[in-house]
């Protein structure tokens, strides 16, 4: 390890999370991030190495910020504790870069630094995404994305890209009963509408039901017991990681990734990607980044260079050089900040535009080695919470990164959001930065600092009720119910179009 004695307290600490939903972000030096609730998230929301380490950390480097708003820059799994900065390299040694001085020049040099180190994306223009999944989630079906792909009409999407709810499980990626036509008929469709299909994939995760879990149990990573390791819990299930290291798991991956493209997708999102780099025994020893690496190589060679790649649920340093695009923040959602997760829970990993924004402001530096995937905007006020200010926010932090996306569906939008719509993908504003969370977009000039802080720790009655949510939040049960009132919200909804 390394120690960095700090000649005078900083007035701030740069955390950066582990993969793209992990917190990144500035904050105050004594700040202690309570512990994740609920923790059987941990392995889905954070590094679990690190979930409980009592010091400010980080995963790949840390920085710290002094009176003069000069930085100093640590390469490795960094904490601060004591005005010290201590860094360790968790397998093995490795390089230490450490810089001091103007943050923009310091982080421009260390990102440099890591194009050369860990290569950077070709450089594609990143395409104008419609997605299904923020309207529909994973109540798509054949017949309603036909109908939504027609109702686009001549909106300016380069790519139109099916999300969660065609597959038959996660873990079974072929067509459920609700494509009966198949997917390279779907593929089709999009193509002959004069955009690119598009694909959403969880291929490094299966959950218990899936035949891929009971057919083939010696591809999970295990941890040095022989149990099997949590990838966390989601749709309903409790989630497996496979083993990348296996050569039957990589062989199937690739199988996978060619027949995709083999139906016709040419864009590809692949997520909880971070799956492939939990802690855990694996079939061939190696670190488990490197072991994660290797599985995102073999992908990207099966699915071919000119595809498009963006990484989602992903190990941030280990993901360059490999994909074309890296989501950069939790997932964004129709509400600005919700009071059980960011309160009593106190998880700024969970979906929402505030823990959205937040965290894709803190990996802006990166945007010389791959495109910066902020998420989706907003245009519609049907189902949606934001006021006009926050989705204009949203919308700016889109700009800022370049990446547009959108799940709103034309139905929804009046006649002034679809023109708000139309302006957003066919404009090319000049972006300046001129502060960290300032930027001039043409002649406005906009502020992200006031989302990017922090939530008050719970006090009073939210003591009591972040101990029961905390509690409730851990439970199998309690979050198979969540999955399924917000597949009755989807249902009611539907019932709509």
């Amino acid at each position: 390890g390394a120690t960095v004695n700090l000649p005078l307290p900083p007035q701030s600490y740069y955390r950066h999370g582990w993969q793209s939903w992990s917190l990144t972000t500035w904050h105050a030096p004594d700040f202690r991030l309570p512990t994740l609730k609920p923790t059987i998230l941990h392995p889905l929301q954070t590094d679990p190495l690190y979930a409980r380490h009592p010091a400010p950390n980080g995963s790949w480097l840390g920085a710290v910020e002094f009176e003069d708003g000069a930085i100093l820059l640590l390469e490795s799994h960094v904490a601060y504790h004591n005005t010290q900065l201590h860094g360790w390299f968790e397998a093995g040694s490795g390089e230490w870069f450490v810089s001091y001085g103007n943050e923009s020049t310091v982080f421009a040099r260390y990102a440099s630094l890591l194009g050369e180190r860990l290569g950077s994306a070709p450089g594609k223009p990143n395409p104008r995404v419609w997605c299904s999944w923020y309207s529909l989630y994973t109540g798509i079906s054949e017949t309603l994305l036909g109908r939504i792909f027609d109702s686009l009409e001549d909106l300016p999407f380069d790519v139109l890209q099916v999300d969660d709810g065609w597959q038959v499980s996660i873990g079974d990626w072929e067509p459920n009963e609700k494509f009966p036509s198949g997917m390279e008929a779907l593929a089709a469709k999009i193509r002959a509408s004069g955009r690119t299909p598009g694909l959403w994939l969880a291929p490094l995760i299966v959950v218990r039901s899936s035949s891929t879990f009971r057919e083939h149990r010696n591809w999970l990573l295990r941890d040095p017991d022989g149990k099997l390791v949590s990838a966390g819990f989601n749709w309903g299930e409790p989630l497996y990681a496979l083993d990348t290291t296996h050569p039957e798991v990589l062989d199937w991956l690739r199988a996978l990734m060619q027949q995709v493209r083999a139906w016709g997708f040419d864009y590809l999102k692949l997520d909880f990607l971070y799956a492939g780099a939990l802690p855990g025994k694996h079939h061939i020893d190696m670190p488990r980044e490197t072991a994660y690496r290797q599985g995102l190589q073999a992908m990207r060679q099966a699915m071919g260079a000119e595809a498009y790649f963006l990484a989602c649920g992903a190990p941030i340093f280990p993901s360059l050089g490999v994909c074309d695009a890296l989501r950069a923040g939790p997932d964004v959602a129709g509400e600005w900040e919700n009071h059980r997760d960011a309160v009593l829970l106190y998880n700024p990993t969970t979906p929402g535009v505030r823990n959205a924004i937040r965290t894709t402001l803190g990996r802006l530096w990166l945007g010389p080695l791959v495109a910066i995937d902020p998420d989706v905007s907003y245009f519609c006020s049907q189902y949606n919470g934001l006021t006009a200010e926050q989705k204009r926010l949203l919308q700016d932090l889109a700009l800022v990164c370049n990446f547009k996306a959108t799940s709103d569906l034309p139905g929804w939008l009046t006649q002034e959001e679809r023109k708000e719509l139309r302006l957003f993908l066919e404009s090319q504003p000049g972006i300046e930065r001129l502060g960290r969370y300032q930027f001039r977009i043409d002649e406005r000039r906009v502020d992200f600092g006031p989302a990017t802080t922090l939530p008050p720790f719970p006090s009073g009655f939210d003591l009591l009720g972040s101990a029961c949510m905390g509690w409730l939040a851990n439970q199998g049960w309690a979050l198979k119910l969540l999955d399924w009132l917000g597949k009755r919200v989807v249902q009611k909804r539907l019932k709509n179009l």
